[in-house]
This record gives structure tokens, sequence and C-alpha cells, in this order.
């Protein structure tokens, strides 16, 4: 049985799994760019044919933020502005967010990519209070940024508490209007998940369930966190169905909790990419219907060392001119900074 809702209106030479040079397919047509003075190397084929990526910086130096409550940064999602706002920051957007309380959705700017990110002076731009909001949620995080070409604006999803999935909308990208929660442990019959959180959404048509979005996000069932997601058919992508069931589950990674999914088309198939409580990034097929669990093993493991200090998660992909690039939570649980990696041929 699937449930409905809809929401309310109101530096070393470390090597990364990336996608193969003009093969990369993500939400919202992101554009970045080029870089100059990076580390040389070959890329080598991985599963499925993805080739590697190569740590090259931190996105900013998370000591110098204006806005840095807890010391910890985790789910970067990187967008394009160009075509979408009117006089824009900068060519690129890069949003994150501290986890633990208050949390907040935070925002900085960048020209380049391999140049340093500027944060905005503004921050949080979404907090965990707002007109009208609910008055007892300790924090609002993970922060995915789609742009819905359907209805040419910026949509926020976002996690407060971590039982609710929640959107706003934005025509900058930077000042968004609450719509209401979207997906929460309510949808689940059964009441065995507890949690329903780091969300990333992707425009995608399934015609057999008549569909023009798709979700992915971490349930906690029983106790384990898996992978799971849902479909919109509307064209604001505020009213969910979710499976019942879960679309990848950890024991065939050998793992137990796996979380931080997004994903990506290529060669005629949908993959999720994800992490376990190992600190590696995995990745599994899962077809164009989300009807297959191909677990296809490493997509990438993370540096001993900083930034990484053996945990590498929540990835956001980008291209420009041919150049890949991903950006990725570095670091343990209540130390990750913002990290970047690029794709070297």
């Amino acid at each position: 049985m699937n449930t409905r809702m809809g929401c309310r209106k109101t530096r070393t030479d470390v090597s990364r799994r990336a996608f193969l040079k003009g093969s990369l397919a993500t939400s919202g047509g992101l554009v970045l760019g080029g870089g100059t003075g990076l580390v040389s190397g070959l890329a080598n084929a991985a599963p499925a044919g993805f080739p590697n990526y190569t740590y090259i910086g931190t996105a900013f130096n998370k000591v110098n933020l204006r806005y840095n409550p807890t010391g910890e940064l985790i789910f970067p999602c990187i967008r394009g502005t160009i075509g979408r706002v009117a006089n824009p920051l900068a060519r690129y957007y890069l949003y994150y967010a501290p986890h633990d309380a208050p949390g907040g959705i935070c925002l900085a700017y960048s020209d380049h990519l391999y140049g340093q990110f500027t944060e905005y002076p503004y921050n949080p731009i979404f907090s965990r209070t707002w007109p009208g909001g609910p008055p007892d949620i300790s924090h609002v995080s993970s922060p995915h940024v789609l742009w819905n070409s359907r209805v040419n604006q910026f949509y926020l999803y976002f996690h407060g508490e971590n039982t609710v999935t929640r959107v706003a909308t934005s025509t900058d990208g930077i000042h968004f209007t609450y719509q209401g929660g979207c997906v929460s442990t309510r949808f689940f019959t059964d009441g065995s998940v507890t949690e329903t959180s780091y969300a990333r959404v992707f425009e995608h048509d399934i015609p057999s369930k008549g569909s023009h979005y798709v979700m992915v996000f971490m349930g906690n069932q029983n106790g384990r966190r898996r992978i799971f997601w849902g479909w919109s058919k509307t064209g604001d992508a505020q009213s969910w169905t979710i499976q019942q069931t879960p679309l990848v589950s950890p024991a065939a990674d050998g793992e137990t909790n796996i979380s931080g999914p997004h994903v990506v088309f290529r060669n005629g198939t949908a993959y999720v990419i994800y992490h376990g409580g190992s600190g590696r990034m995995y990745i599994t097929e899962v077809g164009m219907n989300f009807d297959k669990e191909v677990h296809l093993g490493v997509f990438h493991t993370p540096l001993g060392g900083w930034p990484d200090n053996g945990r590498a998660a929540a990835p956001s992909f980008g291209t420009e001119d041919g150049e890949e690039y991903m950006f990725y939570e570095a670091g343990d649980r209540l130390n990750a900074t913002i990290a970047v990696a690029k794709v070297l041929w």
C-alpha cells in the first residue's frame, strides 16, 4: 500500500568516483566552473564504468564563517543560477547546513568552482522558526534545492524534525516561502519507520505511475536506516506517494545503515549513490522505473586523513565544459565540512 499527502501552502592524489565525461545527468541542469592548478592524475574505471574523483580542496574555511553555531556542516547542494535568476550574487549557489540544533539552511556563492565560496552575510536563509511555523522544531537541516523547470522556481527540501521532510519555494534562490510538510513518518502505515529525512528530489517521468518527479530519502525502519523513495504526479512537486518498502537496503553492501542518497541517470538507466556507516559511498542501479536493486559495490573510498578522516557522504554533482565535480560532506559526524573533488582526465 502507498500513502499520499499534499503539502500545506503557507591533496593528495586520491581517487573519487564520478561520471564519464559528457554523460552526467543531474537534477537542475547544474553548470559549474573549470579550474587551474589542480592535482594531475588519470581517472580509472569504477563500477558501471564511472571514473574517479580527486579531492581538490574545501569550498571554504568553516572556521571563518560568520554563521557556524555547531562547528559541523553537512549535506551540500550545488546549483547554477545563469538563466534562472536575475542579477544573482554569483554563477553558483552552494547550500549546506549544520545538523545539530539550531541547524539552519545556509548559502555560499562563487563564480568559479575551484575558488573559495563566499558566505552569504545573512545566513541562515531559512531557520528553525518561520511565520506560522511549528513552535517546537529543534533544528532544520539537509537542504536539497531543485530547479523546478515546470514552474521556474527553486524548491528547497529540508528536514525538521527528522520525522518530516518539508518544502519551501523561491524565485531567487535566497528568499524562500514555506509551503508545508510533504513527506513524514505518517506515510508508513505499519508504523515501522521513525525517520524520513535527508531527501533529494529530481525531475524524472515514470509513465507507469504518471509521475514527473522522484524523491529519495533515508528512512529509519526498525532501528536500521535504509533508502526509500516516492513519486509526485503534480507539477509543483509538493504532493507525494511513498513506496512502503525500501528502494535500497544496506546488507548487500556489508553495512547496517545507509543514508544521503543521490540519483544519477546514465546509459538509459538510473542509479542511487549513498553512504554507509563505514564512511564509504556505494552505488546501486535502480532502473528508470525504480524497480531494481542491483548493488554494484563501492563508489568512493574516503581519505584516511583530513578532511575526510575516513568518512565521505551526501554527494552533489555538476559539470561545466566537460569538467565533472562533486561536492560532498567530509569528516566525522560532528566535525564535517564541505569538500570538493574533480574528475581528472
